[in-house]
Protein backbone atom coordinates (compact mmCIF):
# COMPACT_ATOMS: atom_id res chain seq x y z
CA UNK A 1 0.00 0.00 0.00
CA UNK A 2 1.66 3.06 -0.91
CA UNK A 3 2.26 5.47 1.64
CA UNK A 4 0.19 9.32 2.22
CA UNK A 5 3.74 10.81 2.67
CA UNK A 6 5.11 9.46 -0.16
CA UNK A 7 1.98 10.34 -2.54
CA UNK A 8 2.98 13.93 -1.27
CA UNK A 9 6.57 14.26 -2.04
CA UNK A 10 5.53 12.39 -5.47
CA UNK A 11 3.21 15.21 -5.76
CA UNK A 12 5.43 18.08 -4.66
CA UNK A 13 7.99 17.23 -6.83
CA UNK A 14 6.22 16.54 -9.97
CA UNK A 15 4.81 20.36 -9.72
CA UNK A 16 8.58 21.34 -8.76
CA UNK A 17 9.61 19.33 -12.21
CA UNK A 18 6.88 20.92 -14.42
CA UNK A 19 8.27 24.50 -12.91
CA UNK A 20 11.66 23.67 -14.06
CA UNK A 21 10.91 23.03 -17.22
CA UNK A 22 10.00 26.33 -18.08
CA UNK A 23 12.57 28.15 -15.98
CA UNK A 24 15.32 25.89 -18.07
CA UNK A 25 14.11 26.91 -21.21
CA UNK A 26 13.92 30.80 -20.49
CA UNK A 27 17.78 29.85 -19.43
CA UNK A 28 18.46 28.42 -22.72
CA UNK A 29 16.62 31.18 -24.79
CA UNK A 30 18.31 33.70 -23.16
CA UNK A 31 21.91 32.04 -23.91
CA UNK A 32 20.88 31.64 -27.74
CA UNK A 33 19.96 35.47 -28.15
CA UNK A 34 21.95 37.21 -25.69
CA UNK A 35 23.80 40.36 -27.28
CA UNK A 36 24.43 41.87 -24.42
CA UNK A 37 26.38 41.99 -21.32
CA UNK A 38 23.15 42.24 -19.08
CA UNK A 39 21.40 39.09 -21.06
CA UNK A 40 24.26 37.46 -20.79
CA UNK A 41 24.66 38.08 -16.69
CA UNK A 42 21.15 36.39 -16.18
CA UNK A 43 21.44 33.57 -18.50
CA UNK A 44 24.19 31.47 -16.25
CA UNK A 45 21.78 31.78 -13.13
CA UNK A 46 18.48 30.94 -14.60
CA UNK A 47 19.86 27.81 -16.16
CA UNK A 48 21.24 26.76 -12.89
CA UNK A 49 18.70 27.08 -11.33
CA UNK A 50 16.31 25.13 -13.64
CA UNK A 51 18.75 22.42 -13.99
CA UNK A 52 18.63 21.87 -10.07
CA UNK A 53 14.83 22.28 -9.54
CA UNK A 54 15.31 19.78 -12.11
CA UNK A 55 17.62 17.04 -10.94
CA UNK A 56 16.61 17.46 -7.00
CA UNK A 57 12.44 16.90 -8.01
CA UNK A 58 13.26 13.72 -10.12
CA UNK A 59 15.26 12.34 -7.42
CA UNK A 60 12.56 13.24 -4.98
CA UNK A 61 9.79 12.03 -7.36
CA UNK A 62 11.54 8.84 -8.23
CA UNK A 63 12.80 8.17 -4.49
CA UNK A 64 9.22 8.76 -3.72
CA UNK A 65 7.14 7.12 -5.78
CA UNK A 66 9.68 4.02 -6.83
CA UNK A 67 10.70 3.28 -3.41
CA UNK A 68 14.35 4.13 -4.09
CA UNK A 69 15.94 4.95 -0.73
CA UNK A 70 19.13 6.09 -2.12
CA UNK A 71 17.45 8.78 -3.74
CA UNK A 72 15.41 9.84 -1.44
CA UNK A 73 18.15 10.10 0.70
CA UNK A 74 19.84 12.46 -1.92
CA UNK A 75 16.46 14.66 -1.84
CA UNK A 76 16.35 14.88 1.94
CA UNK A 77 20.22 15.92 2.10
CA UNK A 78 19.82 18.83 -0.38
CA UNK A 79 16.83 19.79 1.05
CA UNK A 80 18.44 19.68 4.03
CA UNK A 81 21.27 22.08 2.90
CA UNK A 82 18.90 24.31 1.07
CA UNK A 83 16.86 24.81 4.37
CA UNK A 84 20.16 25.64 5.99
CA UNK A 85 21.52 28.42 3.40
CA UNK A 86 18.12 30.04 3.26
CA UNK A 87 17.97 30.48 6.80
CA UNK A 88 21.73 31.53 6.85
CA UNK A 89 21.01 34.04 3.60
CA UNK A 90 17.94 35.11 5.25
CA UNK A 91 19.82 36.64 8.75
CA UNK A 92 22.69 37.70 6.04
CA UNK A 93 20.28 39.41 4.16
CA UNK A 94 18.66 41.61 7.32
CA UNK A 95 21.85 41.77 8.64
CA UNK A 96 23.50 43.50 5.04
CA UNK A 97 20.76 45.55 4.48
CA UNK A 98 20.25 47.05 7.63
CA UNK A 99 22.44 50.11 6.76
CA UNK A 100 22.01 52.84 4.60
CA UNK A 101 18.76 55.18 3.18
CA UNK A 102 18.00 57.81 0.86
CA UNK A 103 19.16 61.76 2.11
CA UNK A 104 15.91 63.99 2.43
CA UNK A 105 17.14 67.29 0.40
CA UNK A 106 14.92 70.62 1.64
CA UNK A 107 12.12 71.17 -1.24
CA UNK A 108 13.04 67.92 -3.11
CA UNK A 109 10.61 65.36 -4.22
CA UNK A 110 13.11 62.72 -4.30
CA UNK A 111 16.13 61.57 -2.24
CA UNK A 112 20.09 62.02 -2.48
CA UNK A 113 22.05 58.20 -2.19
CA UNK A 114 25.61 58.40 -1.14
CA UNK A 115 27.46 55.00 -1.55
CA UNK A 116 29.53 54.82 1.69
CA UNK A 117 25.96 55.01 3.67
CA UNK A 118 25.42 51.25 2.59
CA UNK A 119 26.90 48.59 4.35
CA UNK A 120 30.93 47.96 3.11
CA UNK A 121 29.98 44.57 1.68
CA UNK A 122 26.91 45.85 -0.74
CA UNK A 123 29.68 48.63 -1.71
CA UNK A 124 32.06 46.10 -2.67
CA UNK A 125 29.86 43.61 -4.84
CA UNK A 126 28.82 47.15 -6.82
CA UNK A 127 32.32 49.03 -7.10
CA UNK A 128 34.62 46.39 -8.91
CA UNK A 129 34.78 47.16 -12.51
CA UNK A 130 33.59 43.52 -13.41
CA UNK A 131 30.46 43.46 -11.83
CA UNK A 132 29.60 47.59 -12.05
CA UNK A 133 29.65 47.21 -16.03
CA UNK A 134 27.59 44.62 -16.09
CA UNK A 135 24.88 46.43 -13.85
CA UNK A 136 25.70 49.31 -16.03
CA UNK A 137 24.67 47.03 -18.93
CA UNK A 138 21.31 46.05 -17.38
CA UNK A 139 20.50 49.82 -16.50
CA UNK A 140 21.32 50.94 -19.79
CA UNK A 141 19.23 48.45 -21.97
CA UNK A 142 16.21 48.80 -19.33
CA UNK A 143 16.14 52.69 -20.67
CA UNK A 144 15.69 53.91 -16.98
CA UNK A 145 16.46 57.73 -17.67
CA UNK A 146 14.41 57.07 -21.20
CA UNK A 147 11.45 56.38 -18.75
CA UNK A 148 12.27 60.03 -17.09
CA UNK A 149 12.22 61.77 -20.62
CA UNK A 150 8.72 59.54 -21.94
CA UNK A 151 7.36 61.11 -18.48
CA UNK A 152 7.51 64.18 -19.98
CA UNK A 153 10.15 65.79 -17.70
CA UNK A 154 11.85 67.51 -20.34
CA UNK A 155 9.26 69.34 -20.60
CA UNK A 156 8.88 70.70 -16.67
CA UNK A 157 10.38 74.01 -15.24
CA UNK A 158 13.26 73.31 -12.54
CA UNK A 159 10.71 73.79 -9.96
CA UNK A 160 8.34 71.09 -11.63
CA UNK A 161 11.65 68.51 -12.18
CA UNK A 162 12.49 69.22 -8.53
CA UNK A 163 9.07 68.26 -7.10
CA UNK A 164 9.45 64.90 -9.21
CA UNK A 165 9.13 61.53 -7.11
CA UNK A 166 11.92 60.09 -8.79
CA UNK A 167 13.56 56.80 -8.37
CA UNK A 168 16.82 55.75 -6.43
CA UNK A 169 18.06 54.73 -9.76
CA UNK A 170 17.00 57.82 -11.54
CA UNK A 171 17.95 60.28 -8.78
CA UNK A 172 21.36 58.67 -8.72
CA UNK A 173 21.91 57.81 -12.25
CA UNK A 174 20.15 60.40 -14.43
CA UNK A 175 21.06 63.60 -13.35
CA UNK A 176 23.82 65.01 -11.34
CA UNK A 177 24.17 65.28 -7.59
CA UNK A 178 22.58 68.10 -6.22
CA UNK A 179 25.59 69.06 -5.04
CA UNK A 180 27.11 69.82 -8.09
CA UNK A 181 24.98 73.22 -8.46
CA UNK A 182 24.65 72.52 -11.81
CA UNK A 183 22.31 74.56 -14.38
CA UNK A 184 19.43 72.99 -15.44
CA UNK A 185 18.25 72.61 -19.16
CA UNK A 186 16.44 69.44 -19.26
CA UNK A 187 15.95 66.46 -17.31
CA UNK A 188 18.76 64.55 -18.22
CA UNK A 189 20.74 67.93 -19.64
CA UNK A 190 22.96 69.84 -17.13
CA UNK A 191 25.17 73.00 -17.88
CA UNK A 192 28.00 71.98 -15.73
CA UNK A 193 29.61 75.06 -14.10
CA UNK A 194 32.60 75.52 -11.52
CA UNK A 195 32.15 74.81 -8.11
CA UNK A 196 33.80 73.84 -4.98
CA UNK A 197 31.79 70.82 -4.38
CA UNK A 198 33.70 68.02 -2.91
CA UNK A 199 31.43 65.20 -4.46
CA UNK A 200 33.93 63.68 -7.19
CA UNK A 201 30.52 62.44 -9.05
CA UNK A 202 30.16 66.26 -10.46
CA UNK A 203 33.35 65.47 -12.33
CA UNK A 204 31.89 62.16 -13.65
CA UNK A 205 28.65 63.88 -15.34
CA UNK A 206 28.09 63.96 -18.64
CA UNK A 207 24.93 64.79 -20.99
CA UNK A 208 25.90 61.77 -23.00
CA UNK A 209 22.63 59.33 -22.81
CA UNK A 210 25.05 56.40 -22.26
CA UNK A 211 26.83 58.45 -19.72
CA UNK A 212 24.77 60.47 -17.61
CA UNK A 213 25.88 59.79 -13.99
CA UNK A 214 26.12 56.09 -14.57
CA UNK A 215 29.66 55.97 -13.34
CA UNK A 216 28.83 57.62 -10.41
CA UNK A 217 29.08 57.02 -6.82
CA UNK A 218 25.56 57.95 -6.49
CA UNK A 219 24.21 55.90 -8.92
CA UNK A 220 25.67 52.85 -7.09
CA UNK A 221 24.04 53.94 -4.30
CA UNK A 222 21.03 54.20 -5.59
CA UNK A 223 21.10 50.98 -7.16
CA UNK A 224 22.08 49.54 -3.74
CA UNK A 225 19.18 51.04 -2.53
CA UNK A 226 16.65 49.11 -4.62
CA UNK A 227 18.80 46.11 -3.63
CA UNK A 228 18.27 46.84 -0.44
CA UNK A 229 14.72 46.81 -0.45
CA UNK A 230 14.11 44.31 -3.19
CA UNK A 231 16.51 41.58 -0.35
CA UNK A 232 14.12 42.67 2.41
CA UNK A 233 11.01 41.59 0.53
CA UNK A 234 13.32 38.27 -0.50
CA UNK A 235 13.99 37.80 3.19
CA UNK A 236 10.29 38.08 4.64
CA UNK A 237 9.55 35.93 1.69
CA UNK A 238 12.43 33.27 2.48
CA UNK A 239 11.01 32.98 6.18
CA UNK A 240 7.41 31.56 4.23
CA UNK A 241 9.25 29.34 2.11
CA UNK A 242 11.36 28.06 5.24
CA UNK A 243 8.49 27.01 6.75
CA UNK A 244 7.15 25.63 3.67
CA UNK A 245 10.28 23.53 3.23
CA UNK A 246 10.51 22.20 6.55
CA UNK A 247 7.11 20.40 6.16
CA UNK A 248 7.99 19.64 2.81
CA UNK A 249 11.45 17.68 4.62
CA UNK A 250 9.28 16.58 7.46
CA UNK A 251 6.95 14.24 5.11
CA UNK A 252 9.86 13.26 2.75
CA UNK A 253 12.04 11.75 6.03
CA UNK A 254 8.32 10.22 6.38
CA UNK A 255 8.51 9.12 2.74
CA UNK A 256 12.13 7.57 3.61
CA UNK A 257 11.55 6.20 6.92
CA UNK A 258 8.44 4.51 4.71
CA UNK A 259 10.97 2.78 1.90
CA UNK A 260 13.10 1.77 4.24
CA UNK A 261 10.47 -0.26 6.38
CA UNK A 262 9.11 -1.25 2.58
CA UNK A 263 12.47 -2.31 1.69
CA UNK A 264 13.21 -4.31 5.54
CA UNK A 265 9.92 -6.33 4.50
CA UNK A 266 10.31 -7.46 1.49
CA UNK A 267 14.13 -8.80 2.33
CA UNK A 268 13.04 -10.14 5.43
CA UNK A 269 8.96 -10.89 4.69
CA UNK A 270 7.00 -12.49 8.61
CA UNK A 271 7.24 -16.13 8.27
CA UNK A 272 4.05 -17.18 10.08
CA UNK A 273 3.34 -20.92 11.73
Amino acid sequence: MVRISNNLVGILNFVTFLLSIPILGGGIWLAHRSSTECEKFLQGPVIALGVFLMIVSLAGLVGACCRVSWLLWFYLLVMFVLIVLLFCFTIFAFAVTNKGAGEVVSNRGYKEYRLGDYSHWLQKRVSGTKNWNKIKSCLIDGKVCKSLIDDGANNNTLQQFYQKNLSPIQSGCCKPPDDCNFTYVTATNWTTTSNSSADSDCGLWSNDPSVLCFNCGSCKAGVLQNIKHDWKKVAIVNIIFLVFLVIVYSIGCCAFRNNREDNSYNKYPRRYP
